[in-house]
């Protein structure tokens, strides 16, 4: 679904990925694993536009994804919950959600405000709420649950249990693992190695710009001296 072939991008003059070769199936779970500072939120974050490619290809379905503009990316199906979020503060929950609900979800749309809201319940208690008012985990359900309303065919995730307490870690799982029962197809950045393995179907492991390890989540968990060569597990 996705492809990635000899990659090339940074930041500036620093460049981070050098020719970083890897593809995402139709209906999987794909996690890209790896140490601090291997490359894997500048992979996303090329992927959806947000840094220039300075090298290879990226294609989406079969089509030619490399250069395009961000907004033109979520058009073709993709939808992106970074690490940091990105919320908007000064807007209410609603708010929040309306914004993709109004541009994204038509008469044929697989997810709606409802059905968002079904998934995450504490929204629909929340929805008045300024951004400002959620806690970290809340910010990180609204932040799924408006990409979602965009109605993708690919739903990337950047370290979604990022400074969230363990119960709410169990729920943001719970959740994913729903969306992956649906079908829905994701690429999953993720430094915590069970979360990610418990949900991936392939593992995609990054050291220093380029993939290093491939292989599905049970071979992974089996593969110790991987682990702690390449994760430090």
């Amino acid at each position: 679904m996705l492809e990635l072939k000899a990659i090339k991008s940074g930041y500036g003059e620093t460049q981070v990925l050098h020719g970083l070769s890897l593809d995402a199936g139709r209906g999987r779970v794909t996690a890209i694993l790896g140490r601090n500072g291997a490359g894997k939120s500048t992979t996303l974050k090329t992927v959806m536009g947000l840094l220039p490619l300075k090298g290879g290809e990226i294609r989406f379905e079969g089509s030619p994804l490399t250069n395009a503009r961000p907004f033109n990316i979520a058009k073709r199906g993709i939808a992106y919950v970074p690490e940091t979020r990105d919320i908007f503060p000064s807007l209410s929950v609603r708010e929040n959600l309306e914004l993709a609900e109004k541009r994204f979800c038509g008469p044929a749309a697989r997810w709606t405000m409802e059905k968002v809201i079904e998934l995450f319940p504490r929204l629909g208690e929340r929805m008045e709420n300024g951004g400002t008012q959620l806690s970290g985990g809340e910010q990180q359900m609204l932040a799924i649950a408006r990409a979602l309303l965009m109605n993708p065919r690919l739903l990337i995730l950047d370290e979604p249990t990022e400074g969230l307490a363990p119960i709410i870690v169990k729920l943001i799982h719970d959740k994913l693992a729903a969306l992956r029962a649906e079908g829905l197809s994701m690429v999953l950045v993720e430094q915590n190695f069970g979360f990610a393995t418990s949900l991936a179907d392939d593992v995609k492991v990054i050291s220093k710009g380029q993939v290093v390890w491939t292989g599905s989540s049970a071979e992974i968990r089996a593969d110790t001296e991987a682990q702690h060569r390449w994760l430090g597990v």
